[in-house]
């Protein structure tokens, strides 16, 4: 312990006691050489660079393939089977396999260098990793979980057509002016479905059995009572009574036919469509023209031939119980042209007035 706490205080020291040492044994080593016979010297062994040992080995070592292998899991941790993986280098495709029921592939044979892989799967996304390769690597890429691929679904709601159908007939029902005066062959969707032959006779027979309707008809009758208007029919309660009939007789066949038959036959939209925009001018036109011009149940605009000829036809049919002083041809044209008339009289209060003051009207897009 001395010895060494001295040569730790001074390596002089150290290095003269290493000297004195060696002295005799150098002297020695002369003298057994001296005593041993000469011997032929070998030749020189090759000289053997650093890091090189025989055979070429590091040689063989920088040019050795690499091999790149993983597993491909999805989200939940489990393998894909399937998945593509593609391999390329410097945008050039070097190779692509899919993986197996393992969820594994494996690149062999490359040389070293930068490659991509891009790994993607049937309903999974895609994932990409850059892989920096050495000569003789074997390279497992790790955390190749394939994510849920964002897929957008359209779902498409088709109702029935007849439910549909309904539908119209029970939002036209709702629709009173001031909550008592039907206004029910208003629509205020411009795109509103068209009705079925079925809908169309329901909403015609509920218009006629309506208590206003009955009103009305009654006022009209009074009114033909107070002019004398068709005098044939005489005065006093049986001439109001045969007025009544007549006036009834007349709204519902105009009804029946314009609204309901005849719209089937040529399938025609019996409704109003509410117009709401443009000047003035525009729309007040609009309504006139409603009673000549209709829109198709394939949603067309054309000639309005229910309500034209259901009015004619309701005119003729007129003189089967009106007074024989009052038939003709001049009874089926006057009727005719007044269900005309009224119907634009109607279609002008339809677009300028009642809108403001029908309850339960639903609103559309107009053009």
């Amino acid at each position: 312990m001395s010895v060494c706490r001295r040569a730790r205080s001074g390596p002089w020291r150290l290095a003269a006691v290493a000297l004195v040492l060696a002295g005799p044994l150098w002297m020695q080593a002369q003298q057994m050489a001296a005593k041993s016979p000469q011997t032929a010297s070998l030749p020189d062994a090759p000289a053997v660079s650093p890091g090189v040992s025989s055979g070429g080995t590091a040689a063989n070592t920088q040019s050795a393939p690499a091999t790149v292998a993983g597993t491909v899991l999805d989200t939940n941790g489990s393998e894909v089977q399937g998945a593509d993986v593609l391999l390329t280098r410097d945008g050039a495709k070097v190779s692509e396999l899919q993986t197996g029921g393992n969820g594994e592939f494996s690149f062999a044979g490359l040389p070293p260098g930068e490659f991509q892989l891009a790994v993607s799967g049937q309903g999974l996304g895609t994932i990409h990793r850059s892989l920096q390769v050495k000569a003789g690597d074997f390279l497992i890429v790790p955390h190749l979980r394939l994510p849920v691929e964002g897929v957008t679904s359209v779902v498409r709601v088709v109702a029935n057509p007849e439910t549909v159908s309904e539908e119209q007939v029970s939002i036209a029902v709702h629709q009173r002016v001031l909550g008592v005066f039907p206004n029910f062959y208003s629509t205020y969707d411009w795109h509103a479905p068209p009705m079925k032959p079925k809908q169309k006779f329901q909403l015609a027979l509920r218009s006629l059995v309506d208590p206003v309707t009955f009103f009305t008809v009654g006022a009209v009758a009074g009114a033909e009572q107070y002019k004398n208007i068709f005098p044939g029919f005489g005065q006093g309660a049986q001439g109001y009574a045969k007025r009544y009939g007549a006036a009834f007789a007349d709204d519902a066949a105009e009804r029946i036919l314009g609204n309901a038959l005849l719209p089937a036959v040529f399938h025609q939209d019996p409704r109003y469509f509410y117009k709401g925009s443009g000047s003035l001018h525009s729309r007040f036109f609009y309504a006139l023209a409603a009673a000549l011009i209709t829109r198709g149940d394939n949603g067309h605009w054309e000639p309005n031939y229910s309500h034209v000829l259901g009015s004619f036809a309701a005119g003729g049919i007129s003189n089967l119980y009106y007074p024989s002083s009052s038939r003709g041809v001049s009874l089926m044209a006057v009727n005719g042209a007044i269900g005309i008339a009224s119907n634009a009289g109607e279609n002008v209060l339809r677009e300028f007035v009642l809108k403001r003051f029908t309850t339960h009207s639903s609103d559309g897009t107009n053009p």
